[in-house]
This record gives C-alpha cells, sequence and structure tokens, in this order.
C-alpha cells in the first residue's frame, strides 16, 4: 500500500468512496472544489487501485482540520486509515500547526474511537451539525513543536 498525492484522475474513485462512508456526501463537484483550492489531499493506493483518502487544510494560521477520510469499506481495517491520518498529521505537523481539529458523526462511535487511538480528545458536541439531525463530535489533537502532544 502506497500513500500519494490526489490527482484529478482520482476525482471519480473518491467520490465512490465518500459516498459509501458518509450518508451527507459533499458531492464531486465540492471535492473538486476543494482539490482545485489547493487543500491537503492524499489517497492510498493498494496495486494501482484507490482504497481510501484524506482531505486537509489549515483552517486558521496555527489550526489544522481534518476536512474527510474514509476507506473503501471492502479495505477497512488493514491500515489505509492509520497511514492516511498519519501522514496527514505529519504534513500539518511541519507547518508549525498547534492543534489539529475534525468533526465526526457522534453516532460514529468507530471513527471516535479511531481518533482516540492517535491521542484525539473531544472538544465539544454539537448538536444537529448534519442535514439529518445528528450531533457533531469536534475532537482535536494538540501538537507541541511539530509533535503530537499527550
Amino acid at each position: 500500500m502506497i500513500v500519494r498525492k490526489f490527482t484529478p484522475n482520482d476525482l471519480k474513485r473518491v467520490f465512490e468512496i465518500e459516498s459509501m462512508s458518509f450518508n451527507q456526501s459533499y458531492g464531486i463537484e465540492m471535492v473538486q472544489q476543494l482539490y482545485e483550492m489547493g487543500v491537503g489531499f492524499l489517497v492510498a493506493e493498494e496495486d494501482g487501485y484507490v482504497i481510501g483518502y484524506v482531505i486537509f487544510w489549515i483552517k486558521y494560521e496555527d489550526q489544522g482540520h481534518i476536512i474527510s477520510i474514509a476507506v473503501d469499506k471492502n479495505y477497512r481495517r488493514l491500515g489505509a486509515g492509520t497511514q492516511l491520518l498519519v501522514k496527514a498529521i505529519s504534513i500539518l505537523s511541519l507547518l508549525n500547526i498547534r492543534a489539529i481539529y475534525l468533526e465526526v458523526n457522534e453516532n460514529n462511535t468507530g471513527a471516535v474511537e479511531f481518533y482516540k487511538t492517535f491521542n484525539f480528545k473531544i472538544d465539544r458536541v454539537v448538536p444537529g451539525y448534519y442535514e439529518n439531525g445528528d450531533g457533531a463530535i469536534i475532537m482535536y489533537i494538540p501538537l507541541n513543536g511539530g509533535k503530537v502532544s499527550p
């Protein structure tokens, strides 16, 4: 498995993964727009086949944000999500980011536990964050001098 930069040729496959992973999808146009805006965008590839992706950016001068991360349901629990998140954190760390934030659906306990293994902490819950009325758990990981802080 390799993690590499997203290319426009990956767009359709990334959108397929996003659609199978989330009830509320960004839409293919938004994914393309994010890429064109210059966000961080990586894909995990197995034997030439894209199996996952992560989109991230600098939200504020010293704050990173994981916009979206997903792995094809047929390739989950094989380390792709871990590799994608590690690479995104590493890139953001090099940019003097003090903390990285993300939102996760309050009902997605698997994702919450996944982020906790990286020492993401729960900041707060935002009721009704998603269109379907579900709340979002806002999580963050503090960074200290480019390293993950406990």
